[in-house]
């Protein structure tokens, strides 16, 4: 078991320094949790808290319903992974991998089987006589995941454990990561500011920002249902539009409007702001969720001009100026676009977002 639980934790420092403010997070035994936001927004400070690498300076964190706060790294039982990969260099593969197996004084017949399935286990095998200078950078990543494997801990934390590696790596060891997580069917606590790595990885993610929690949920229900700007802007590539304008009402319908431009908003979203006429808001549009085939003009239409475009493999990215602001949607290269070109862009309705100006909170969910 290895339920993991934060209640108003924070972390401040001398100088005043606030980098974790009131956290509370309950990690359930055997999940797969990402915390995910920009450097300096308090993930690693948790991930650290919870190896007993930082001190807790308010509030409580619990394993398995056991107070955690005085207890010393050693004696956590957590295995944890690092960017560096924090190999000794003078050792092979066998002896980094076997290494705190031996500290522990575990017998000499179960150290050499744990570790020799930990190496058939990531296809390292052929690499135990091998030290590190002599290993590319995803096989000695693999060590540093097999050295973890090993102690059979009660929960995994990485701190970034890809960021060094090239694009294809990074996706080859994101599937090997899924896969050791569903073996071992164990708690692991992941850091990265990598969206691509948090919606493919997680259970559910944190996002943070400025050491607080912007929103926790399932990797489709934070991309689907930002509660805020900020989230709605770190996940997704392009980022999300963002276009203000102003609440409007004609009848019946509800309508955002910005000078001439018109969307007429779904009735989810237009039951929730249908008495707001006039008040200012931000409309949310995701780069996918548009036809660039619109030819009539509708009110759930946009008039645009190319001004960029940016062949991306299978798609294409368009960067397009309506009404003053610059957008960036993502079509299939079925069509060619031509800079310079007018456009119109019929909107999905149904996947608009709308926040308010002010606070930048969520509208809609």
């Amino acid at each position: 078991m290895a339920r993991i639980k934060f209640e108003a934790v924070g972390k401040r420092y001398p100088n005043g320094y606030v980098a974790l403010d009131n956290l509370d997070l309950d990690i359930a035994d055997k999940e797969f949790l990402v915390l995910l936001g920009p450097s300096g927004c308090g993930k690693s400070t948790t991930l650290n808290m919870i190896a007993g690498l930082e001190d807790v300076s308010e509030g409580m964190l619990y394993f398995d319903n056991e107070a955690m706060n005085a207890v010393p790294p050693h004696k956590r039982d957590v295995s944890m992974v690092f960017q560096s990969y924090a190999l000794y260099p003078h050792k092979t593969v066998y002896e980094n991998i076997a290494f705190g197996l031996r500290m522990r004084k575990h017998p000499a017949v179960e150290i050499d089987y744990r570790v020799r399935d930990a190496a058939r286990r990531l296809e390292i095998e052929a690499l135990l006589e091998r030290r590190p200078d002599q290993l590319s950078g995803g096989q000695r990543q693999r060590v540093a995941l097999g050295r973890a494997m090993v102690r059979q801990p009660l929960a995994f934390l990485m701190d970034e454990p890809l960021s060094n590696l090239d694009a294809a790596l990074r996706i080859s060891m994101r599937a090997e990561i899924k896969q050791m997580h569903q073996a071992m069917q164990t708690t692991f606590v992941y850091v990265t500011h990598d969206q691509a790595e948090a919606l493919t990885l997680a259970d559910r993610i944190v996002v943070m920002r400025g050491g607080v929690v912007q929103q926790i949920g399932t990797p489709d229900a934070i991309y689907e249902r930002p509660g805020n700007m900020f989230v709605a802007s770190f996940l997704g590539n392009p980022p999300i539009n963002f276009l203000e304008g102003a609440i409007a009402t004609e009848g019946e319908t509800v309508l955002f409007k910005r000078g001439p431009l018109e969307i007429r908003l779904p009735p989810h979203i237009a039951e929730k702001v249908a008495g707001d006429a006039g008040r200012t808001v931000v409309l949310g549009l995701r780069a996918e969720d548009i036809d660039a085939h619109g030819e009539r003009r509708r009110r759930e239409t946009l008039q645009g001009r190319i001004v960029s475009v940016l062949p991306v493999g299978s798609d294409q990215f368009l960067k397009v100026t309506v009404e003053g602001v610059e957008l960036f949607f993502r079509v299939g290269k079925e069509v060619q676009h031509r800079e310079g070109e007018n456009l119109s862009l019929a909107v999905n309705l149904n996947r608009l977002h709308l926040f308010d100006k002010q606070s930048g909170h969520s509208l809609v969910w």
